[in-house]
C-alpha cells in the first residue's frame, strides 16, 4: 500500500468517526429530557387520555366549580423536556376565571408514549390532537376554545394553526419564532459548539424524524401569521429577561408580521406567569373571545 493510499483511508476514517459523532450528538439532541410529573392539580380534575398520531397521550381535564355548561376551555401545551405538572402554574389563574383547562404530556413526555425521533412537528400534531379531543367532550363548548402554549407548545400550536387546526384563539409564552432558534438554544443547554453542529444536526433530525425538508422550508411562523392571525386572533407574550429563547427573536417578529404581543418585566424562561402584567394580558385577551 502506498504513501497516499494510507494517507486517503486514514482520512477517511476521520470523516467516518466525525459523521458518527456528529449523528451520535443529532439523536441525543433529539431526545427531550423526561421528568416524571410530581405535582397535581390543587382543583377538582379528571385523569383523561386521547391519541395522536397512534400514540397514547394522558392529561387531566379540570372543570370550573359552580358554572354552567358546556364550558369554554383552554388547552396548555407545555415545553420541550418539560410536562403537564410543570405548567400548572397557568392552569389555576385560567380556572378562577371560569374555563375548563386541559393538560396534557406530548409525546416523550411525562405519561405519554414514546416516539423514536421528537421534534416540533409532534408538537404540532399533538396540540391539534389534545383540540380535537377536548371538542368531543360533552361540558365544553367546541366554538369556545384557545390554546396556551409554552416556549416549543406555542411554536407548536402556530404551526397546528398553519396546518388547520381551528380554534378561537392562541396565546404563545415564550415561544421560539424559527427553528434556529431553538436548535441554538438546545446545543447551548447541552454546552455544545454551533459549528458545525447547527449546520448539520437540522439534517439529523428531519432524516430520523421523517419530516420533508420541503415541510421544514414552509414551516416558518412569519408566513403562518400572515395567512391566519387575521382568522384566529394571537397574542405572543415573552419575558424581557428570557436567557434561553431571547425576546429580541419576537420583536424582530413583531416588525415584519402585524401580531398582538407583549414583553412582561421578569427574568427567567418559565417565569413570565408570575409578572402581573402576564395575566393582564392574557385574560384580557381571552374574555371577549370565550366568554357568551
Amino acid at each position: 500500500m502506498s504513501a497516499w493510499t494510507g494517507i486517503a483511508l486514514a482520512g477517511i476514517g476521520v470523516v467516518a468517526l466525525a459523521a458518527a459523532a456528529m449523528w451520535k450528538i443529532g439523536v441525543a439532541s433529539q431526545k427531550p429530557r423526561w421528568l416524571p410529573n410530581t405535582q397535581e392539580p390543587s382543583v377538582p380534575f379528571r385523569d383523561v387520555q386521547f391519541t395522536s398520531d397512534g400514540s397514547l397521550l394522558k392529561g387531566w381535564l379540570l372543570l370550573p366549580e359552580g358554572e354552567e355548561a358546556p364550558h369554554p376551555a383552554v388547552v396548555v401545551v407545555h415545553g420541550w423536556g418539560s410536562n403537564r405538572s410543570r405548567v400548572l402554574r397557568y392552569a389555576e389563574p385560567l380556572v378562577r376565571e371560569g374555563y375548563a383547562v386541559l393538560l396534557f404530556d406530548v409525546r416523550c413526555h411525562g405519561d405519554s408514549e414514546k416516539i423514536p425521533a421528537a421534534s416540533a412537528f409532534m408538537f404540532r400534531d399533538d396540540a391539534a390532537a389534545a383540540v380535537a379531543y377536548i371538542k368531543g367532550v360533552p361540558e365544553i363548548d367546541p366554538e369556545r376554545v384557545a390554546v396556551l402554549g409554552h416556549s416549543l407548545g406555542g411554536f407548536g400550536a402556530l404551526l397546528a394553526m398553519g396546518d388547520g387546526m381551528q380554534v378561537r384563539a392562541i396565546v404563545t409564552d415564550a415561544s421560539p419564532v424559527q427553528f434556529e432558534t431553538m436548535l441554538t438554544a438546545e446545543l447551548r443547554r447541552r454546552r455544545l459548539p454551533l459549528f458545525p453542529l447547527s449546520t448539520f444536526v437540522p439534517t439529523i433530525w428531519l432524516l430520523r424524524a421523517g419530516i420533508p425538508r420541503r415541510a421544514y422550508r414552509e414551516a416558518s411562523l412569519h408566513d403562518v401569521l400572515r395567512r391566519n392571525a387575521q382568522h384566529i386572533p394571537v397574542l405572543m407574550l415573552h419575558a424581557r429577561g428570557d436567557d434561553f429563547i431571547p425576546a429580541d427573536d419576537l420583536l424582530a417578529l413583531a416588525e415584519q408580521v402585524d401580531v398582538r404581543h407583549a414583553l412582561v418585566d421578569i427574568d427567567g424562561h418559565s417565569r413570565s406567569d408570575q409578572a402581573p402584567a402576564f395575566w393582564d394580558e392574557v385574560l384580557g385577551f381571552l374574555r371577549p373571545l370565550l366568554k357568551r
